[in-house]
């Protein structure tokens, strides 16, 4: 005998329509350029049910913009590969469906919440994953990597500036790893 998952409550559908509406549209419009009334209506619910479920537009942000990297043990794999593979690793979690990470860049900029969750992003799962890689000169290698990784994402995702966006994958991979494989590489100094 399987056990089938729970069946979500009506609460838990309501909850899950207003987090997604919210991501569409923070990552469509950023926070800013997104109320809570927009958001409801993307939700066909009244605007005080996001209040009600979320508390307001700073809390359901912070949960639309929840994300993970799910980065690679990039210290087992072989140096000189790991320029090509954060690159690609991001690309993918760049253009998968749910990503949340177009929400905190494109809010950023306009935005010290979103600012503030980018940041936290990067200090608490690329530099720590690069850390076991560059020793004490972490940091600054950690920010060069994010600016690699960042303007990617901005000229690709956000402004999508026409020739990035028609450069293939793997040209992209190759280029912008190679960038990223001399912070790496220049750590060993």
């Amino acid at each position: 005998m399987t056990d089938s998952p729970p069946k979500k409550t009506k609460s838990d559908r309501t909850r899950d329509a207003i987090l997604d509406a919210a991501r569409l549209l923070f990552a469509e419009k950023g926070y800013d350029g997104t109320t809570v009334r927009d958001i409801a209506a993307a939700a066909n619910i009244d605007p005080a049910m996001v209040i009600r479920y979320f508390g307001g537009k700073d809390t359901l942000f912070a949960r639309a913009a929840d994300i993970d990297l799910k980065l690679p043990d990039i210290s087992a794999l072989p140096r000189d590969t790991i320029g090509e593979a954060l690159v690609r690793h991001f690309l993918f979690i760049w253009e998968g469906e749910a990503s949340a990470l177009p929400i905190a860049l494109r809010s950023a900029a306009s935005n010290e919440l979103a600012a503030e969750r980018l940041r936290e992003i990067f200090s608490t799962q690329v530099a720590p994953a690069i850390a076991r890689l560059a020793g004490p000169d972490t940091p600054a290698v950690a920010a060069l990597v994010a600016t690699q990784l960042l303007g990617l994402a901005f000229t690709r995702y956000v402004l999508k500036l026409a020739p990035v966006v028609a450069l293939p994958r793997e040209r992209l991979v190759a280029e912008v790893g190679r960038s990223i494989q001399g912070y790496i590489d220049g750590a060993r100094r």
